[in-house]
């Protein structure tokens, strides 16, 4: 064939189009037939685009429910420096009155309360975005939309907000740290850490699909996954009482010189903890006005020695094991040897009495307290001492709860194995003392504490939270035993400033050691744990100063603050007077 023949040339032409032709065939069939359907979805996953559907912080709120942590709608303003210098200006009957970013200075900067001169820098410049002003209110940004000044812009937040200022404040805890997409930060303390996942929910998702120029199609694919609001958390805390408890506190401590103090209010048949007040209570509003280690909640944190408020663990074990009657006799000395050479003294030189075991109690006698207690094993003194709460977490649900320290009694030396029977040679929190005195309230039967109620869901269905099964301690009779010479305590004994006009008052004073600002076991703790009505124990409030200067004794320093809260809280729960006083147990015998 020859190639110069114009039919040879056109054939050839012909040839390679037809398989040129025959190639897209193919690629065409594989395309829209072969692989039709992957690279289908292939093109249709370029084309979507998916956001995240965020949701505000859920409210923390007290029993009542008072709020005490609230999300509130803010916006974050900025601008776009460029799209302001180039695009905005205003007229009136066609003449320019503003223009520019030193005339939008001069309107915004009145509106957002801020300098002129500073407003204007943030203004100035060519940035596409730059915030100039952050958590405003919607009524602020409905002033500042109403300029239409092109170029300002917002961005929805949330902001946290805490109505009651340092009320509860240790408890409720703060937020901080990164913001998220919406603009809440996470719990850094308290039950906003504690129950961070129950406050904020679950968030969601919206797939869409967009076009080239990344607008939505509006018959293209839409698939929401919705959002799950958070839930409220609803505390056992009485704001009211809550409040009180501070304000006494503070007044105990300017009257008595008082480094820091504590104060507990907790229900007998619930181990719901009404009020857990410090005296240097962290401001949620403005944490970082507090000291580092003042933003912590110290009731459940500081540990420290129970002292003689310890010695009702001793004679409720004595009792329980039959070692011991209420009337039982002993001859108490000022000084005591132990069979191991172990010397203890009481706080106070005296004769050689002749005492009961209610008048050991009664009287607060170390000396006394040792020979009631040496009848017990060091094992069985363990047993109790661990029954009653110390050495374990209470769990009322708190992030820096201390277990406090209970060493296991094979490891005591010869001292601590009689030091514990007083309340020395052991550290336990205010949670923890309150707690030995709201199971021999509640007829020997111990409830766990706690400080949330339960949750309340978008559609305000509450759910009470779990809570594990009370445990029988000591029988209902030793229980009441110990109860009754606790009431003579403060009718005879070191508290007599707890009682209450109207109530019988059941409770202990205790003079005891923690640990200091030096990091030594040398600040003094003084208390008073006491139970009303003792005759049908409704609270249990515990009073702590750390070291007083007008006095180191519990009675004289605490029991009065035991009193006025105690009272204030009757009264609140408007618990009914008591009836007539029962006839106390002989404190001494001849």
């Amino acid at each position: 064939m020859r190639i110069g023949n114009p039919v040879n040339r056109q054939r050839a032409v012909l040839f390679v189009v037809f398989i040129v032709l025959a190639v897209f065939a193919v690629r065409l069939v594989m395309v829209q037939v072969v692989n039709a359907e992957d690279l289908s979805a292939k093109a249709l996953q370029n084309r979507l685009a998916t956001t995240t559907i965020e949701t505000q912080r859920a409210d923390i709120v007290d029993r009542n429910g008072t709020v005490l942590a609230t999300s509130a709608q803010r916006y974050h303003v900025f601008v776009n420096q460029q799209k302001l210098a180039d695009e905005w200006k205003r007229t009136e009957n066609g003449q320019v009155v503003a223009q520019g970013a030193l005339d939008a200075a001069r309107i915004l900067a009145p509106i957002l309360d801020v300098s002129e001169s500073e407003l204007a820098a943030d203004l100035v410049g060519d940035k596409t975005f730059q915030y100039i002003a952050k958590y405003v209110t919607p009524e602020t940004w409905d002033l500042i939309s109403e300029e239409r000044i092109t170029g300002i812009d917002y961005e929805p937040v949330s902001e946290r907000e805490y109505p009651n200022g340092n009320v509860a404040g240790n408890i409720v805890g703060f937020v901080g740290g990164k913001e998220d997409a919406v603009g809440v930060n996470w719990g850094l303390a308290g039950v906003e850490k504690s129950y961070e996942s129950v406050l904020l929910g679950q968030p969601g998702s919206l797939t869409y699909e967009r076009g080239g120029q990344g607008t939505v199609i509006p018959t293209g694919v839409l698939d929401e996954d919705p959002a799950t609001p958070g839930q409220d958390v609803v505390l056992t805390i009485d704001r009211d009482i809550q409040y009180y408890a501070q304000e006494r506190l503070a007044e105990a401590l300017a009257t008595t010189g008082g480094r820091q103090g504590i104060v507990t209010v907790q229900t007998v048949k619930t181990g719901e903890f009404l009020a857990l007040a410090d005296s240097k209570t962290v401001d949620p509003n403005d944490p970082g006005a507090s000291d580092a280690s003042d933003r912590g909640a110290a009731s459940v944190e500081d540990v420290f020695e129970p002292g003689s408020t310890g010695k009702a663990i001793t004679v409720a074990a004595a009792l329980e094991e039959g070692l011991v009657t209420p009337t039982s006799r002993f001859s108490v000395p000022y000084e005591y040897t132990t069979e191991n050479g172990q010397t203890f003294k009481d706080s106070h030189e005296h004769e050689t009495q002749k005492l009961t075991t209610s008048g050991i109690m009664v009287s607060s006698s170390n000396t006394g307290t040792v020979q009631i207690g040496e009848q017990l094993s060091e094992a069985q003194r363990y047993e109790y001492l661990e029954k009653f709460g110390f050495g374990t977490r209470t769990g009322v649900g708190m992030p820096t709860e201390s277990p406090g320290i209970l060493r296991d009694w094979e490891d005591w030396d010869g001292r601590t194995e009689y030091a514990v029977l007083y309340g020395q040679g052991v550290a336990v929190t205010a949670l923890q003392t309150s707690q030995v005195y709201q199971t021999l309230a509640n007829g020997g039967v111990r409830v766990q504490p706690s400080l949330v109620k339960g949750f309340t869901d978008q559609d305000g269905v509450f759910t009470e939270a779990e809570t594990v099964e009370p445990e029988r301690v000591v029988s209902e009779e030793t229980a009441a035993q110990v109860m009754l010479m606790l009431e003579d305590v403060t009718e005879s004994g070191t508290g007599s400033l707890a009682k209450i006009d109207g109530y019988r008052v059941a409770g202990k004073t205790g003079t005891a050691e923690a640990v200091g600002p030096s990091g030594k076991l040398d600040s003094t703790v003084a208390s008073f744990v006491g139970v009303a009505p003792a005759d049908d124990p409704e609270i249990v409030v515990s009073v702590i100063v750390f070291d007083p200067a007008s006095s180191i004794w519990g009675g004289e320093v605490a029991a009065p603050v035991f009193s006025d809260v105690a009272t204030f809280a009757l009264q609140s729960l408007r618990v009914p007077p008591s009836g007539p006083a029962e006839e106390m147990y002989p404190t001494t015998w001849e």
